[in-house]
């Protein structure tokens, strides 16, 4: 990130609108937040000996220290880590016979899972989500840009390279929507971190079946509006280039919305579904069986029309899912 230049003539204002981050310095100082249209240079020369006395410093080192943060907080990589290619070299099945499978995937790439319930579609996310090296159950190998992840790249990775969207997702902190997504674009150093939760609130609405607003707590948010919600974070403002989700279909959301808003963040998408629509909507898929991945398919030209079949089969069953929910009589077309 290539950050502001410090420059104690100009308004906080001015800071703000590049760097937001840079206010914590005053909460972490126990200093009074500057108005936007103050400069740096007249705020720390009116200080009162009294907050002096508090910080135990004098005007001239809290303003180098303002400094420092601001430069610090610049030269931060807020980007995340980048992924130019993810390859999954096969280990074995669950009777330990040979994987044969060597996939590489670059941004953008969209790969659904199928397979029935135990064939180990969830595992290989886990293996994903590790950066296996040959060390679980199956014994694959998950390489980033060719090679191996050492154990501290592993460590330093973890947490930052993979998102995971899973079919049960439901919050705990006792938080609005609103402070929560500030929150998150303020880590990111956003330079304006309400528009991007109101965009992010505004995505989740066209995804989620009943509307919510900043304003509504996360507590309150039913299992479909949460994924919703955190299906819009990931695709807006999360940093991770590899995002996995496991069986979302069930969760009352525009599935092909979901999709097309992941895949347009140029980010590698893992599906593991039992959905035809969404297992359609990837170019390519991994039937497991046996714990391992049996046959890699490409989507054919005729399964896009029958993709588009099932698209209208779809929305007849969303439109009379809520005509029900609505109290409304159903109403399908005969053919």
């Amino acid at each position: 990130m290539t950050g502001p230049v410090f420059e104690p003539r100009a308004p906080f204002g001015d800071l703000w609108r590049e760097l937001a981050a840079a206010r914590d310095f005053f909460a972490v100082q126990g200093l009074p937040v500057p108005p936007p249209e103050l400069t740096p240079q007249i705020y720390f020369s009116a200080l009162g000996e009294d907050v002096l006395a508090e910080t135990g410093c004098s005007r001239a080192e809290l303003a180098a220290r303002f400094s420092r943060f601001v430069t610090a907080l610049s030269r931060l990589d807020t980007a995340g880590p980048t992924v130019a290619s993810l390859t999954v070299r096969g280990g074995t099945d669950k009777r330990g016979r040979p994987e044969a499978l060597d996939l590489t995937l670059r941004p953008g790439d969209v790969v659904a899972l199928v397979g029935p319930t135990g064939s180990g579609k969830s595992r290989f996310l886990a293996d994903v989500e590790w950066l296996a090296d040959g060390d679980t159950p199956t014994r694959r190998r998950i390489l980033l840009d060719g090679a191996s992840a050492d154990a501290a790249k592993r460590l330093s990775l973890s947490g930052r390279l993979v998102a995971q969207l899973s079919q049960n997702m439901h919050f705990v902190m006792d938080m609005a929507v609103g402070p929560f997504l500030c929150a998150h674009a303020e880590s990111r150093l956003l330079p304006d971190p309400g528009a991007a939760a109101a965009e992010v609130v505004s995505l989740a609405n066209e995804l989620a079946g009943e509307s919510f607003d900043a304003a509504t707590p996360l507590t309150a948010l039913s299992g479909g509006q949460s994924r919703a919600l955190m299906i819009a974070d990931v695709a807006r403002l999360c940093a991770s280039p590899i995002v996995l989700v496991d069986e979302i279909e069930n969760a009352g959301i525009d599935r092909r919305r979901a999709i097309t808003l992941l895949t347009g963040s140029g980010k590698i998408v893992l599906v593991a579904t039992h959905d035809p629509l969404l297992a359609l909507l990837a170019a390519k898929r991994l039937v497991f069986r046996g714990g391992a991945v049996a046959a890699v398919l490409e989507t054919s030209a005729d399964e896009r029309l029958a993709l588009e079949r099932l698209a209208d089969l779809d929305a007849v069953l969303t439109r009379a899912r809520e005509d029900l929910r609505q109290g409304r009589a159903v109403a399908v077309a005969k053919e």
